[in-house]
């Protein structure tokens, strides 16, 4: 299995993710590939969370003009818009745990083919603590993940079932990866969408994941 993958870079898959969202929504951005789908919301009316406290965040400030005191949960800085409010961490769960947030969009280092999701830690090189997914995961509406389909060995990232600690389980709706669009349903992981340059062999052969019609 190569580790080289045609189709989308990660500013596509930001870019596509964005198209999931709609006018209204209350979206958090997680850290990583999620937080470029902010450059991609356009003219939509969509208020985007990030549980560091801050509703209403734009996207990236172009170089020269960075503010130091506006920071997402990844610690990049980012703008404000007109709209822009900010609060402490525990109201910023609040309105997460009170399922205020209708979706959320989350890297992942594993995602099984039930919708299990681990992206908080890898045991003896990655372990920061969980941040907030634990607490997304289980209260906003919907969960979209950006991802790579491949580990940098070019082992497929979509697995049967997930071999990391878990951060929630069955709690994907929807994969994004450089390869395609994902749906989470029962049996396994319908194909969506095929990025371009992409076939469906390509995806098959990458993918350890069931996928169904």
């Amino acid at each position: 299995m190569s580790a080289e993958i045609k189709g989308w870079d990660r500013n596509q898959m930001a870019a596509r993710a964005a198209r999931e969202l709609e006018d209204g929504m209350y979206v958090n951005l997680g850290i990583g590939i999620p937080t470029l789908v902010a450059n991609y919301v356009g003219d939509k009316d969509i208020t985007l969370q990030s549980e560091n406290g801050m509703l209403g965040m734009g996207p990236f400030p172009y170089e020269g003009d960075e503010d130091p005191d506006l920071i997402n949960a990844g610690k990049q800085t980012i703008t404000e818009v007109s709209r822009t409010s900010y609060f402490d961490s525990a109201q910023s769960f609040a309105m997460i745990r009170g399922g205020k947030i209708a979706a959320a969009v989350l890297g992942a280092m594993e995602v099984a083919e039930n919708g299990d999701l681990a992206n908080w830690m890898i045991p003896g090189k990655l372990i920061k603590g969980m941040g907030g997914a634990m607490d997304l995961v289980a209260g906003v509406g919907r969960v979209i993940v950006i991802m790579d389909h491949a580990n940098k060995k070019g082992e497929s990232k979509l697995l049967k079932q997930c071999t990391l600690p878990l951060t929630g389980k069955g709690v994907v709706d929807r994969i994004i990866t450089g390869m395609g669009v994902f749906d989470v349903v029962e049996g396994g992981l319908k194909v969506v969408e095929i990025a371009e340059g992409i076939t469906m062999a390509e995806i098959e052969a990458a993918t350890e994941a069931t996928l169904v019609p």
